[in-house]
């Protein structure tokens, strides 16, 4: 099977033609270096090396198991719930090592926020479930937290559909809103990563193709790294892309050269679907 995949339909602004080369320390948000993890015995993770650029929206790709949602569950920390699991190496934010054992971790994780495969609303209202993040961080004056709402679900692109709702229970929107809504939540407490596990597997295409333009205008002031399956989904919507294959990072480098020139056979026999 020969697939041709084409990024022509993507969205290009001219810092999309950047080479390797901008991958400078001046540009780098997150980097891992020689990041390995364990579940028990289990090593999921193998000496992971890689550079997040900021404001770039970063793709991990790979088949189901490869490690893909753990490994960004280790830049905000995630995988700390897990009690067997274990790990070493490094993921540095802005230079410093996350897994120091002086961190604030919750710190971390307002500053990198987290979306799911899974839409997971509060069972509260839309207001609510967006202003919860900043009451967490003690805002409670009424004024800021509408203002806040406001501006996170503008973000969202959710505003114009939700504005007369905001006291209904979130639950009664749809996937594809309860993902942007979602989407919001994080956004209300300032991040300057999103991290994205499947946001739209879950979702139809109309819902689907909302979020991936609202991921194109977030990254005009976020950094967004996504997990996706979807391989045609990474090409559209990407500028850099991760392979992922049992626990390893194959191959990393701008999106059009991982889909169009591979450097490694394993990558393009995934790509062609050869495997996967």
């Amino acid at each position: 099977m020969n697939i041709k995949f084409s990024i022509k339909n993507k969205r290009l602004t001219s810092s999309d033609f950047e080479t390797n080369s901008d991958l400078n320390e001046n540009n780098i948000i997150i980097k891992c270096k020689n990041l390995n993890l364990w579940y028990e015995n289990n090593c999921a993770l193998k000496n992971i090396n890689m550079k997040v650029k900021k404001y770039k929206v970063t793709a991990i790709i790979g088949p189901s198991g490869c490690g893909k949602s753990t490994l960004i569950r280790s830049f905000n920390r995630m995988n700390d719930v897990i009690e067997c699991c274990k790990i070493k190496g490094e993921v540095r934010f802005h230079g410093e090592n996350i897994y120091a054992s002086n961190n604030n971790v919750m710190e971390y994780r307002k500053r990198i926020g987290m979306i799911f495969q899974k839409p997971n609303p509060f069972p509260m209202s839309v207001y609510d479930n967006v202003a919860y993040g900043p009451r967490i961080h003690k805002i409670n004056d009424i004024d800021k937290l509408d203002k806040i709402v406001e501006k996170s679900l503008k973000k969202a692109v959710l505003w114009d559909e939700v504005c007369d709702r905001l006291k209904d229970s979130a639950m009664g929107l749809s996937g594809g809103q309860q993902q942007r809504l979602c989407i919001a939540r994080a956004l209300a407490v300032e991040p300057e990563v999103i991290l994205m596990d499947e946001p739209t597997s879950s979702l139809d295409p109309i819902a689907t193709g909302k979020i991936e333009d609202l991921i194109h205008e977030l990254k005009q002031k976020y950094t967004v790294i996504i997990v996706t399956h979807n391989m045609q989904q990474a090409a559209r919507i990407s500028d850099y892309t991760g392979f992922m294959y049992l626990g390893e990072l194959i191959e990393f480098g701008e999106t059009e050269q991982i889909f169009e020139r591979p450097n490694k056979k394993l990558t393009e026999n995934y790509i062609t679907g050869r495997f996967g």
